[in-house]
């Protein structure tokens, strides 16, 4: 089992900054990629990024592509979720996750999921 834990979420100005956090309990998190998704309401939850957990390796939906950043940390077992220039459309409750598999696009890839963090961006 791995335990997530989200932090980092609020309520911010439409153009500012959120950096969130996921802190990885349990399991060798190290071996697990981390993804985040957020679910917007009435919508269904969507891929944001993942990161690899070998490599590094970065993946991004194109629809966020150049406003985010996401990294790792495995020495502290934490995950890290950089959004810029924050538009009303990124108002939702965001989620980070685990997978051990490959298909990082995938919500069914991912077996472990944090609570959620809100995120709501006022104009």
């Amino acid at each position: 089992q791995v335990q997530l834990i989200e932090s980092g979420g609020g309520l911010v100005q439409a153009g500012g900054s959120l950096r969130f956090s996921c802190v990885a309990s349990g399991r060798t998190f190290s071996k697990y990629a981390m993804g985040w998704f957020r679910q917007a309401p009435g919508k269904e939850r969507e891929f944001v990024a993942a990161i690899t957990w070998k490599d590094g390796i970065p993946v991004y939906a194109d629809s966020v592509k150049g406003r985010l950043t996401i990294s790792r940390d495995n020495a502290k077992n934490t995950g890290y979720l950089q959004i810029n220039s924050l538009i009303s459309e990124d108002t939702a409750v965001y989620y980070c996750a685990a997978a051990a598999g490959f298909i990082l696009r995938d919500r069914r890839t991912y077996s472990y999921w944090g609570q959620g963090t809100q995120v709501t961006v006022s104009s």
